[in-house]
This record gives C-alpha cells, sequence and structure tokens, in this order.
C-alpha cells in the first residue's frame, strides 16, 4: 500500500486527500495540509515510484488509481479529492472508475488529455547529479542549477533527495520508460456526477478552453477557476490563494 502522511483527527467530514504530481512527494504539501488539517483529516500520500512508496516497473494512471482507491478503502471508503498534475490525472480515472469513493473532486492545472510537455529534461537534470559529492541539500541545488533555472524547482525536486544515503526518493528508470504513459491519458468510458473543480494558474497553459468539451464528457458537474500570477505549479507558488479556492470549493453548497 501507499506510504502517507496523516494531518488532524477530525472525522466529522470525510477526509481530504492530497494527491502530489510528477517528481512531487506528501511532504511538498505539508504546509497546505498541517492548515487544512484545522477542520478536516488530511491525507497526503507519495505515489508509486515517489517518495517513501514502493518502486514497482509500471507507472500507468490504471496502476495509480489502484493504488489510491486500495488506500482509500483502508481509510473507510470515501474522501474529498485533490490530486495536482500527473496526481490530478490520477484521481479522474479513480473518480471515474470508482465514483463512490470520490465525494468531490478538485483537479489542479491538468486536463484528461495528452500532452508534450516532456518532462525527460529533468530526469536528465538529475541524473547528472553527482551525488557521491552531495554532503547536503544545498549541494546537489548548486549542481541541479547548471540544467534546471528555475529556483522553485530545484527546491521542489532536491525535497525528495535522501541525503544520507545519496539516492532520489524517485525511480527515475520507471518515470522515464513510462513517460509516454504520463504524459497521456488513458481511454475510459463513465462519468463522473460529484461536484467538480477544475483550478488552474492564470499562467499556465494545461487548461485550455479546446479542453472543456472533453472535461464535460466524463465530468458532468465541472467547474472552473484560475488563480492569478500562478503558473502550473499554482500550488507552490500562490499557497494561500490555493488553499482559499481549496476551502472555498469544499465549503461549497451543492
Amino acid at each position: 500500500m501507499l506510504h502517507y502522511l496523516t494531518h488532524g483527527t477530525d472525522t466529522t467530514k470525510p477526509p481530504l486527500m492530497i494527491v502530489h504530481g510528477l517528481f512531487g512527494s506528501a511532504r511538498n504539501w505539508n504546509v497546505i495540509a498541517k492548515r487544512m488539517s484545522e477542520t478536516r483529516t488530511v491525507i497526503a500520500p507519495d505515489m508509486r515510484n515517489h517518495g517513501n512508496s514502493f518502486h514497482a516497473d509500471s507507472h500507468s494512471y490504471t496502476d495509480m488509481a489502484a493504488d489510491l482507491s486500495e488506500l482509500i478503502d483502508a481509510l473507510g471508503g470515501t474522501v474529498d479529492l485533490v490530486g495536482h498534475s500527473m496526481g490530478g490525472k490520477a484521481a479522474m480515472v479513480l473518480a471515474l472508475s470508482n465514483p463512490s469513493q470520490v465525494a468531490r473532486l478538485l483537479v489542479a492545472d491538468i486536463a484528461p488529455v495528452a500532452y508534450t510537455h516532456s518532462q525527460q529534461q529533468f530526469i536528465d537534470a538529475m541524473r547528472a547529479v553527482n551525488l557521491s559529492q552531495v554532503t547536503r541539500r544545498a549541494d546537489a541545488v548548486t549542481q541541479l542549477a547548471q540544467h534546471v533555472e528555475d529556483k522553485t524547482l530545484q527546491s521542489f525536486f532536491t525535497q525528495s533527495l535522501d541525503v544520507k544515503n545519496q539516492r532520489w526518493h524517485y525511480n527515475l528508470d520507471a518515470l522515464e520508460r513510462d513517460m509516454a504513459k504520463i504524459l497521456s491519458f488513458p481511454e475510459i468510458k463513465g462519468t463522473y456526477e460529484g461536484l467538480t473543480l477544475f483550478l488552474s494558474g492564470a499562467n499556465s497553459d494545461y487548461v485550455l478552453p479546446e479542453h472543456r468539451d472533453k472535461i464535460r464528457t466524463h465530468f458532468s458537474n465541472a467547474k472552473f477557476a484560475k488563480i492569478q500570477d500562478a503558473g502550473h505549479w499554482l500550488h507552490a507558488e500562490q499557497p494561500r490563494a490555493f488553499e482559499a479556492s481549496l476551502r472555498a470549493f469544499l465549503d461549497y453548497k451543492v
């Protein structure tokens, strides 16, 4: 089963599950998770081939949705679900295949479509880090800076670095091998009728107007909103705005 972090103990509402994206981890969501745990229990899993969860040869959305379904069953059977990027696609597949497990769904800056935004350059950048010369996280940041200009991403990636054991928590081989699957979206039938919010960064091009027909085909109760001054990593760039949007969505009376 997936490794996960728990924040809060409130049981009067469904747990809130937050699913990270590619190269992320449960730890990346600690600040938002802790703040949201003031009113409900928050569960943040590490996806397969990430963080402290198991490594596997396959990294398909069918696999990831099944992992989430197993965890949700173990936690009681139903959650409010948030997924960012890759995690958003996994969350969508889960909602379509097991709708009873998802009370509400927030999809952060991703659509149920195939993309050409290859992430291979980041795998190459992490492989280029000479881990034998890393004795603290800052050493890895310095090396990554030669290949990744964005300081936010440098910090983001190195949160998944095990400095003591000089290894990445990612299964880079599996992620590279299944990159085409990660960029795509599986052909899946069905409609999720629960309340769904597609929350995007205003500066991002991941969720476009031409995607809306496809979205509504699968998510009949879809709403759309944007966070200003944010790109694809909207929760990291504008955490307070993301949190406010999430709270408003969860409190929205149907």
